[in-house]
């Protein structure tokens, strides 16, 4: 069994940890916080305080034979996302490749923004990049350092490239069911399975030096995607928007424009090709437990307004 070191054990991350300390594995995971450290170790595994920016708190971790980086950078800007995804990895790179002991792998944790916009056409590991905004540029940096300059340390480096992350707490109904919700094209993955296959291809020894897409079978327009959720949830259908209307919101930001006119369909033929199963293949699977607690809560209401 290896030594597994998580950087940055946040939605994926403390589920990663779980899924490994699970198959035997040695997992530590590492969190800044009180908070953060406390949750790394009631999902199953050792907590390490430790901050990707700060290149002396990485010193006292314990040596590792893989590690996955998946800090965040908190849904800010493209700088603090720079001091986290390119800096901070360059500071884990430069830090466990000076060791004794090299870690074996490195898998970087990146996003499907980094494509930019295709048109609804299909991309996959072969698509040439155009990041659109100065964030997804800087996570498209980040790749080349998990890659080439780990590589030049003795490490072997992959990018999982995840499409949208869904899952417990992050189903987010309220936003397809009730609208208005505008058109375009989803590409998501499981939280479960967004673990899945970064401990696969830990375990399995898969796409060194390489990036793997890690999404579902099934890209889906947003408007079925709603009208299906919509039935499902046993509502009525969310009123619907085209682009054109949304854009000509005067209050819409940049970034969300640039969101708005990004559209893409994601291929997981090369995950699916390495031997990767899903436990949730489509959002068919992956919401059901939603959509049951949703029905759940709506029968308990019907059930309380009956009795008043």
């Amino acid at each position: 069994m290896a030594h597994a070191l998580v950087l940055g054990c946040g939605y994926v991350g403390l589920e990663l940890g779980r899924q490994l300390a699970e198959s035997g594995h040695d997992v530590t995971g590492v969190r800044r916080s009180d908070d953060g450290l406390a949750a790394v170790e009631s999902a199953g595994f050792s907590p390490a305080r430790a901050d990707v920016t700060d290149p002396d708190s990485l010193a006292p971790l314990p040596d590792a034979d893989w590690l996955v980086f998946a800090a965040s950078s908190g849904g800010r800007g493209a700088e603090a996302a720079r001091r986290v995804y390119v800096e901070g990895l360059q500071n884990v790179i430069d830090e466990y490749g000076g060791r004794a002991s090299q870690p074996d792998r490195l898998v970087y944790t990146s996003s499907t923004g980094v494509y930019g916009d295709h048109g609804g056409g299909w991309v996959d590991e072969e698509t040439s990049l155009d990041p659109t905004t100065d964030k997804t540029r800087v996570l498209a940096e980040a790749e080349r350092v998990a890659v080439e300059d780990a590589s030049a340390a003795g490490i072997d480096g992959t990018v999982a490239r995840f499409a949208g992350l869904y899952g417990p707490d992050r189903y987010r109904l309220d936003r397809y069911l009730t609208g208005p919700v505008t058109e375009g094209y989803l590409n998501m993955v499981h939280r479960d399975d967004a673990a899945g296959a970064v401990r696969f291809l830990l375990e399995a020894d898969a796409a060194r030096d390489d990036v793997v897409l890690v999404v579902d079978d099934e890209p889906v327009d947003k408007w079925s995607f709603a009208d299906w959720l919509a039935d499902e949830c046993g509502v009525s259908h969310p009123p619907k928007r085209t682009k054109e209307e949304r854009l000509d919101d005067p209050d819409l930001s940049e970034a969300a424009r640039r969101r708005i006119l990004t559209s893409k369909r994601c291929s997981n033929d090369r995950l699916r090709e390495l031997g990767y199963e899903f436990a949730y293949p489509t959002y068919r699977t992956g919401y059901r437990a939603a959509i049951d607690a949703f029905r759940e809560s709506a029968d308990d209401s019907d059930a309380t307004s009956d009795a008043e």
